[in-house]
């Protein structure tokens, strides 16, 4: 009697370079062992089914061994015998899990992920373009098939982002959203884009908002009382005049000293960017109740990632502001919309009051149009280091005065004949 296979003989078999084999396996009738001539081997079971011999490949050695062989082997025969055929169970399975797979695959969630993956990380501004695309298309339609995405389905989208108050922010979707469906049309994912001949919600007007003194004061306490994140958030962008995501992303290895550093690949515009951290804003850090993690960020609400939902974030802010005039002023008071970076516009134009020359406020800004563009931008190196620190303290100093509620006394900076 032929003896049984073991584990041994069948690493050892070798292959013969001209013929397929099958080796059967004495101990289970109808388990084979198959050697290609290429010396790849795998399990097979042939039994007969309504009157035919069948074959069910099992699995391939030595990912499945010996004894899961005989195991998956004795199930199908007892499957056979309860007169169900393994061989066609394993072809529906096979055809639902592709199916599953090609259904998955056209998920706008699936291919706005890919589009991430393939092009947006390459961009300067991908993981902005990402997070939008995903808090506002993904959360949308995220399972949704893109096949079945029509023109009207991408007309709702942004009516209602637009219909909510934020018009910028869904014609910045409609572009993006533009380029994504582009790309999966060059994919030939889709024919064509649904999105083609779609106008924007509505007509951006140029923001010139700038908070008031009175804003400015209902502003600051609005974030004491709201405190951390948002709370600290506002303080620091006010009193710096930085961009949003710049003050989101601040970390403990970008500050040294007194100076914040931010990398190239940190600011809008790729170009390194010093600013001086004010007394008042390293007050405002050292106040800060630091949450654990690795990259040492000071607005995090996760300790491993920026702070983001801003615009739920401004939204906390802004009811604060309301009931806190109404305190004030002892009757309801409408406050104008503002978003976080109207308080960037509202530093530069604090500056400008104190009589701060363009050029300087432009490098507390990092702004180079103006006077910081042309030839004057490619010749002129001064870093402006410390007229960018007086600007910034003498600022700070006079948003203090305002949210107290007393006349500015601080020196106009052109009148000291300061940088």
């Amino acid at each position: 009697m032929p003896r049984a296979l073991t584990s041994k003989a069948v690493e050892a078999l070798r292959p013969d370079p001209d013929r397929r084999q099958e080796i059967p396996d004495p101990a289970l009738v109808g388990l084979y062992l198959v050697v290609q001539p290429s010396g790849a081997k795998s399990w097979a079971l042939r039994y007969r089914y309504a009157g035919k011999p069948k074959k069910l490949t099992l699995g391939r050695w030595p990912l499945m061994g010996l004894a899961d062989a005989r195991a998956a082997a004795t199930d199908a025969i007892e499957a056979v015998e309860h007169g169900n055929d393994p061989s066609a169970a394993k072809k529906r399975t096979k055809a639902a899990r592709l199916e599953a797979q090609l259904s998955e695959r056209d998920k706008i969630k699936t291919l706005i992920d890919q589009y991430a993956k393939r092009h947006l990380a390459s961009l300067k501004s991908g993981a902005t373009v990402k997070r939008e695309l995903e808090r506002h298309v993904v959360s949308e339609w995220g399972e949704r098939d893109i096949h079945d995405i029509a023109k009207r389905d991408v007309i709702d989208l942004l009516d209602g982002i637009a219909d909510s108050g934020r018009v910028v922010t869904a014609n910045r979707v409609r572009a993006y959203l533009n380029k994504f469906l582009n790309w999966c049309v060059e994919r030939d994912v889709i024919v064509a884009s649904p999105a083609v001949g779609v106008k924007p919600a509505a007509k951006e007007t140029s923001r010139d908002r700038v908070l008031s003194d009175a804003e400015v004061r209902w502003f600051w306490r609005a974030c004491e009382v709201e405190g951390q994140p948002w709370g600290t958030l506002g303080k620091v962008l006010l009193l710096t005049g930085q961009r949003l995501s710049e003050v989101a992303g601040m970390s403990d290895a970008e500050i040294t000293g007194e100076t914040w550093h931010l990398a190239a690949t940190r600011t809008k515009n790729g170009r390194a960017h010093d600013v001086p951290l004010s007394e008042a804003v390293r007050g405002v850090l050292a106040g800060m109740e630091r949450m654990d993690g690795t990259a040492g960020l000071y607005h995090t609400s996760t300790g491993a990632t920026p702070l983001s939902g801003f615009h739920k974030g401004r939204g906390h802010l802004a009811e604060r502001m309301v009931e806190i005039a109404r305190e004030e002023v002892g009757e309801p008071v409408d406050i104008p919309h503002w978003t976080f970076h109207d308080l960037r516009r509202t530093a530069a134009t604090g500056m400008a009051r104190l009589g701060i020359p363009v050029r300087v406020t432009e490098a507390v800004l990092n702004h180079i149009s103006g006077t910081g563009g042309g030839i004057v931008g490619v010749y002129q190196r001064h870093d402006y280091a410390d007229e960018k620190r007086n600007a910034l303290e003498a600022w700070a100093r006079f948003a203090a005065e305002t949210i107290e509620g007393q006349e500015s006394n601080v020196v106009r900076i052109a009148e000291a004949q300061i940088g």
